[in-house]
């Protein structure tokens, strides 16, 4: 307390400001700190032609008004004018951090839509809600740009790649099909028909419970090795956008409409790998195989204690080697049999 009295009765605090900062914000803290709480105190900013803010805005202008006035160096410049100079200087870079932030926010609004959408798909995959539904409609998107591919609407049934679109198929879905149609419409129908049925097949072969584990294994290890590329992708796309302003064109709508593309295609990546992992997806089961035990004679030792004992027997299991045949009796060999993991 006797402190601040002692700072009251000399004038209270004074505030040296070396020089003015490109926002008047922090200068008015500053000045703020002198008179904190209504106590009374002074503030003085000191500039140079040098700094900056004076550098950048107006500084050779009044360099050469100093010039005129034959002011000298070392003379300090005290006017209002110098003052409004500064005022207009601070508001301008003001408008200018302004209009920066604005536009990141604007760039940042459009990859927040994104990751909102793709942690929503990952919060109902944990859920597991609707994880057949999900991944008949990928396989139905999947299905739809090999007819696009291989049989374009453009032209005539005799004309369409059937020889590919079939090695696609079995490529994707493991489905051979003799679908025949005039219209691409019909042919996708009777192939989303064909694809279902594989579905419905692997399901039971699996087990429903098994193969919606396996639904959300693989959806969640594909979306999210896809994400991790995709932002990857997205940075490098924010940091040569700027470069479209010399083609005349606005960076935000280029930076928008490829954003969009991006994004498609990385859901087109996600669809087509769950649904070539998942229509390919076996469970190993192991089996109880018995092994054939083979009685070998060993190296008799007689024992000489009381009475004298029998010679004795010793079983050994017979060493199959990683050629010979396999002890199952699959007709495989060992190495590609039971001791793959061996």
């Amino acid at each position: 307390m006797k402190d601040r009295e002692k700072v009251l009765s000399l004038g209270g605090l004074h505030i040296l400001g070396t020089e003015r900062h490109e926002s008047r914000r922090i200068d008015n803290q500053l000045r703020g700190r002198s008179g904190r709480q209504g106590d009374p105190g002074t503030s003085r900013f000191y500039l140079s032609l040098e700094d900056d803010l004076m550098r950048i805005f107006g500084s050779e202008r009044i360099a050469g008004l100093m010039g005129r006035l034959g002011m000298d160096e070392s003379q300090p410049i005290e006017h209002r004018m110098i003052s409004k100079a500064i005022e207009n200087a601070q508001k301008k870079v003001e408008a200018h951090n302004f209009d920066i932030r604005k536009h990141l926010i604007e760039y940042d609004d459009v990859m927040n839509k994104q990751r909102t959408e793709i942690y929503s798909f990952r919060r109902d995959i944990l859920a597991g809600e609707g994880l057949k539904d999900k991944v008949i409609e990928m396989s139905e998107n999947v299905l739809d740009e090999f007819l696009n591919a291989y049989c374009p609407e453009d032209k005539h049934p005799e004309e369409w790649d059937m020889k590919g679109l079939k090695e696609a198929l079995y490529g994707y879905f493991l489905i051979t099909t003799d679908a025949e149609a005039q219209a691409v419409d019909e042919l996708y129908e009777k192939l989303v028909q064909d694809v279902k049925l594989a579905y419905e097949n692997k399901e039971k072969e699996i087990g429903a419970d098994m193969f919606r584990q396996l639904e959300r294994y693989i959806l969640l290890q594909v979306v999210d090795s896809q994400w991790k590329d995709h932002l990857l992708g997205m940075d490098h796309l924010k940091e040569g956008i700027g470069l479209r302003g010399y083609a005349q064109r606005d960076p935000l709508v280029e930076y928008k409409k490829e954003a969009f593309e991006v994004f498609a295609g990385m859901s087109d990546r996600v669809a087509s790998e769950v649904v070539n992992r998942l229509f390919k997806v076996q469970i190993a089961r192991e089996e109880n195989l018995e092994r054939k035990m083979v009685m070998k004679p060993a190296r008799v030792q007689y024992g000489r204690g009381e009475g004298g004992e029998k010679p004795q027997t010793v079983v050994k299991d017979r060493k199959v080697g990683r050629n010979d045949p396999c002890i199952c009796g699959s007709g495989k060999k060992y190495k590609k049999c039971c001791g793959v993991n061996a």
